[in-house]
């Protein structure tokens, strides 16, 4: 059901293709009223999200192909954006890496890699997005965290760092552009059940994380987008800085 939070908004979500949060996250900014444009470094499989999202929502999104480690391509996402927009009220940016080794093994390849995609990726995507928005003063960035970025798990050192990263990057931008009237927070969900997750992660493994969960289940990349889509709207409108914990699991 609509509630017509993001009516006449344009918006921008990275890596919005496959079935994961980017994608649910464009289909609920649609349904909200967005004018919603998406990236992601596939290509083919962008536009089959482009495609599926027409079939949803009845519009379809622009899309830019983008690889969040390239400033050359994230300044070219912007430049198509703004060239169908004028303007972009809100940047999700939901590009990251994961992966799994223990810190004993992990080489500076894999180290780097997370960190290039997740941290310094998000990073590039702001910097240019704020540049936009401060000149027009206003604006709105979600981040994608992780919880993470807050606690502990065995073979994650490399994206947990990464996370952790994105919310004190999150923290310390919202800090600087707050006179510019832009607000920029962040999601930390704990585990979103999709079927990529499936694929790079054990049944067994999931079935703990599951169980570590008040609910006794993992979310829905849905349950995610609708804390997105809140903290892109107005409902927001004197948060800053903040980082939400989309999460049931037991303290």
């Amino acid at each position: 059901m609509s509630h017509n939070l993001l009516t006449g908004k344009t918006v921008l979500i990275t890596a919005a293709a496959g079935t994961g949060i980017g994608f649910a996250t464009a289909k609920r900014c649609a349904e909200e009223g967005a004018i919603v444009a998406i990236s992601d470094f596939h290509e083919r499989r962008l536009g089959e999200a482009a495609d599926k999202l027409e079939q949803l929502t009845g519009t379809r999104p622009i899309t830019a192909v983008c690889n969040v480690t390239q400033q050359d391509q994230v300044d070219a996402m912007f430049d198509t954006v703004l060239a169908a927009f004028g303007h972009i009220d809100v940047l999700v940016n939901n590009a990251g890496l994961g992966g799994t080794a223990r810190l004993t093994e992990m080489t500076d390849e894999q180290w780097h890699r997370v960190m290039d995609v997740t941290l310094t990726g998000t990073m590039r995507c702001m910097r240019t997005g704020l540049r936009h928005m401060e000149a027009r003063k206003s604006g709105v960035i979600v981040n994608n965290a992780s919880v993470l970025g807050w606690r502990a798990q065995e073979g994650q050192a490399h994206y947990a760092a990464a996370k952790a990263g994105v919310m004190a990057l999150t923290r310390c931008a919202a800090v600087e552009v707050g006179q510019h009237e832009i607000r920029i927070n962040a999601v930390a969900p704990s585990l979103a059940m999709h079927p990529f997750l499936h694929k790079v992660t054990s049944k067994e493994l999931l079935a703990e994380l599951e169980a570590k969960e008040a609910f006794g289940r993992a979310a829905t990349v849905d349950e995610i987008a609708n804390v997105i889509v809140f903290l892109a709207s107005d409902l927001s409108s004197y948060m800053t800085g903040e980082i939400v914990s989309v999460s049931s699991q037991r303290a």
